[in-house]
């Protein structure tokens, strides 16, 4: 009398190829190959409701992403946020970015910004105020704003890309730099492109299924 489920043998079974990473997680071979990274801008559209970011930055954690910085706010909706993150990856990776991404409920439009896209950062920077002529003519070098100054300090708010804000802090440097904080980089498409549009066709679909399930996600399958 046969026993067992029917099927091959356990030798003749096929498994899938990839190795596990510490956490559990299948590794995708073609992700783990050698490939040079690259540093590029992914701008989600998610709906604004607590636990958007938990989710997201639950997600790069798990999945062990290179992220370099990762901002979240409003849009002209007040029912949407923009996600918007930098990750210096190799294209099997931020393919996977966007993939994972996609998977999860909340989110509802993912894409990758081309590079003439809109990148802004904001910085303040705190320096020592013993040269205050020379501390004003470098800000006013880098469209720089004096927000707040005692006889002890300045701080500065500068805005623009990250090679700029990283040439200011380079130059105020020169002062003796107390304190820096950055709010890392938001970004938006160009001209009437949409950055990341939510797609009528799939939209309502979409909508729909998060109204019946709020609180699922599925980023974790493969």
């Amino acid at each position: 009398m046969k026993r067992g489920l029917d099927g091959p043998a356990p030798e003749e079974r096929p498994t899938p190829a990839g190795r596990r990473n510490k956490q559990g997680i299948r590794i995708d071979p073609e992700v783990e190959a050698t490939h040079d990274p690259r540093r590029t801008v992914i701008s989600a559209l998610v709906k604004h409701e607590p636990g958007v970011l938990s989710d997201v930055s639950g997600l790069f954690s798990r999945r062990q992403f290179n992220i370099e910085s990762l901002t979240v706010g409003p849009t002209e909706d007040e029912e949407r946020a923009r996600i918007t993150v930098v990750v210096e990856e190799p294209d099997p990776g931020i393919d996977q970015i966007k993939k994972q991404l996609r998977k999860l409920v909340p989110v509802i439009s993912v894409r990758e910004l081309e590079p003439d896209a809109m990148r802004r950062e904001l910085a303040l920077v705190k320096v020592a105020a013993d040269r205050p002529d020379q501390v004003a003519a470098v800000a006013d070098m880098y469209g720089g704003k004096t927000v707040d100054s005692c006889p002890e300090t300045a701080t500065i708010e500068i805005t623009g890309t990250r090679q700029k804000i990283e040439a200011a802090v380079e130059t105020f440097s020169q002062f003796g730099i107390r304190e820096i904080s950055r709010t890392g980089l938001t970004a938006l498409a160009r001209s009437t492109d949409e950055t990341a549009a939510q797609s009528p066709a799939v939209g309502t679909e979409e909508m729909n299924r998060q109204d019946k399930h709020p609180h699922t996600q599925t980023a974790d399958d493969d």
